[in-house]
């Protein structure tokens, strides 16, 4: 069973790996947005998926943010 956030979503990804992970395109540290499943480059103004507890680390697959 997974364990749940503080306003109940599913915690599906593993907080030791988002400590590894970084930014693909500035090599920057990432935050992650339980709520939208996503991890964020501030950096690079891109927000990157996380699609069944899976980072999907590429430029083109992130989302643009402003």
């Amino acid at each position: 069973m997974t364990g749940e956030t503080e306003n109940g979503a599913a915690l599906k990804v593993d907080p030791k790996l988002l400590e590894l992970l970084v930014c693909p395109v500035t090599k920057t540290v990432l935050t992650y947005d339980a709520a939208q499943q996503e991890l964020i480059s501030r950096a690079a103004k891109l927000a990157y998926p996380i699609r069944d507890g899976i980072p999907i680390m590429l430029p083109e697959e992130a989302r643009v943010i402003e």
